[in-house]
């Protein structure tokens, strides 16, 4: 029996109301998970989660779309996701944040060992590796100095790893109050490191390794569509 257009031509999608009940889970217990955490973090608010699930939104319409975010000529989604974890969809927001988004853009594009240039030859190199060892890396690519965008790396790079393992049939990855402590753990170790730095060359591939292992151990069916 033929395939319909719509099964022909769409992606997979992601559930979003799953993902937003886990995130606000997190968001409930957030005080505790916080007193527990190695560097604590700024308070999670619903405008963090808001902002959060835009981008999960514009992940699932990329993947449903079967837009490659790595293929030349669709930086400016990358852009887009973080500039969605800092500002959403606000309009008015996003007027606010106009000189930081200018700043954004020129350190995305100009800088050639931390901007899109850099990523995209990395993972051009990667390409060969499992998607849990490539959206470990990539993650890691984005958060380690120097950082990919001026804010948001986490955020953006969490986006990134949901869209990576989604399009490779794995469900998106999710904070949720069993994996929060880890994942944020992981992130402030990540933050503290160089990318180039040569104390870093031994360091890196066993922390990408670690953290491929954790997203697999995480994934959960209920996330994906």
């Amino acid at each position: 029996m033929e395939r319909s257009v719509c099964e022909q031509t769409l992606g997979p999608h992601l559930d979003l109301q799953s993902i937003e009940a886990s995130l606000r889970g997190v968001q409930n217990e957030f005080h505790w998970i916080n007193q527990a955490l190695n560097v604590p973090r700024e308070r999670m608010d619903d405008e963090v989660v808001e902002n959060l699930m835009s981008g999960y939104a514009l992940v699932s319409q990329l993947l449903e779309a079967k837009v490659d975010l790595f293929a030349l000529g669709s930086s400016a989604y990358l852009l887009e996701l973080n500039t969605r974890v800092l500002c959403g969809t606000s309009e008015q927001k996003r007027r606010e944040y106009q000189k930081h988004i200018a700043a954004t853009n020129h350190h995305f594009y100009e800088r050639t060992d931390a901007g899109i240039q850099d990523l995209a030859e990395w993972y051009a190199l990667h390409r060969h590796e499992s998607v849990w060892h490539r959206a470990a890396g990539i993650y890691i690519r984005i958060l380690t100095e120097p950082q990919l965008f001026i804010e948001g790396n986490d955020r953006t790079g969490t986006l990134v790893m949901s869209y990576l393992l989604a399009q490779a049939g794995h469900p998106p990855f999710v904070l949720t109050t069993a994996n929060a402590k880890a994942y944020f753990d992981s992130s402030a170790l990540v933050k503290k490191m160089t990318s180039n730095s040569l104390s870093n060359l031994f360091r890196l591939p066993r922390l990408k390794a670690r953290m491929a292992g954790f997203l697999k151990e995480q994934a959960s069916s209920g996330y994906l569509l």
